[in-house]
C-alpha cells in the first residue's frame, strides 16, 4: 500500500483547473475549508441514517474540497498560518463525525468505531508533537513540511478511500476494522521512524 500524502505536491497539479475555477469565483481558501466541513457532517449524519451511499458521495465531495482549499490558497497567494491551522483541525473533526456516525448508524461495531478513531487521532497527535518537540519548520504554500509527511503506509486520504469504496459494496464493517487496524499501525510506523532517526540528534 502507498502513503498517498508522499505524492501530494504531484496530485495536487490535476486539481488545479477546478481550484482556478474557485478561485476566480472569489471563494477564499478558508470559505472552502469550511464547505469541507459541511459535506463531512452531512456524510456522518447520513451514515448515522444508514444511507451508505449517499453519506460516500458527501465524504466524497468533503475530500475533494479540502483538497481544493489549499490550491486555492496557492493561486491566490493567501496561505495563512490559521488556515493551515483550521484545515487541520476540520480534517479531524471530518474523520471522527463520520466514523462515529457510523457507529451510530448501526454500520460497525463502536468499539472497534472507537479504535479507529483512536487511530487517527494518534496517527495525526504524533505531528504536532514532534514539531514542538524537535522543531521543524520548513512551510510550503503554508504547511509545514517534514519527514513524517510520508512516513506510515494509512492516513486520512486512505481512511476516506477505505469508507467511500467500501461503502458502495455494503462492508461498512469491515472498513472501519480496516481503519482501525492500519491507522494504529501507521501511528506505530511513524514512533520507530522518530526512533531510529530522531535519536541521533539526541547524542550530538
Amino acid at each position: 500500500m502507498v502513503n498517498i500524502t508522499k505524492y501530494r505536491d504531484r496530485l495536487i497539479h490535476y486539481i488545479d483547473p477546478v481550484a482556478r475555477v474557485f478561485a476566480k469565483m472569489g471563494l477564499t481558501p478558508n470559505q472552502l475549508t469550511l464547505i469541507s466541513l459541511l459535506f463531512g457532517i452531512a456524510s456522518a449524519a447520513l451514515y448515522g441514517l444508514q444511507h451508505a451511499w449517499l453519506a460516500a458521495a458527501f465524504l466524497l465531495l468533503s475530500g475533494l474540497f479540502d483538497f481544493i482549499d489549499g490550491g486555492v490558497a496557492r493561486i491566490n497567494d493567501k496561505a495563512s498560518t490559521f488556515g493551515a491551522a483550521i484545515d487541520w483541525i476540520i480534517d479531524k473533526y471530518v474523520d471522527c463525525l463520520v466514523l462515529i456516525g457510523i457507529g451510530l448508524g448501526g454500520l460497525a461495531d463502536m468499539r472497534i468505531v472507537a479504535i479507529a478513531v483512536f487511530g487517527s487521532m494518534i496517527n495525526t497527535f504524533i505531528k504536532p508533537v514532534t514539531y514542538a518537540e524537535i522543531g521543524f519548520d520548513k512551510k510550503e504554500d503554508g504547511k509545514i513540511k517534514d519527514p513524517l509527511e510520508g512516513i506510515g503506509i494509512f492516513g486520512r486520504p486512505e481512511t476516506a478511500i477505505t469508507l467511500i469504496v467500501l461503502s458502495l459494496f455494503d462492508q461498512l464493517y469491515w472498513a472501519v476494522v480496516i481503519v482501525a487496524v492500519m491507522t494504529n499501525f501507521s501511528a506505530l510506523q511513524r514512533i520507530v521512524y522518530l526512533y531510529t532517526h530522531m535519536r541521533q540528534r539526541d547524542r550530538l
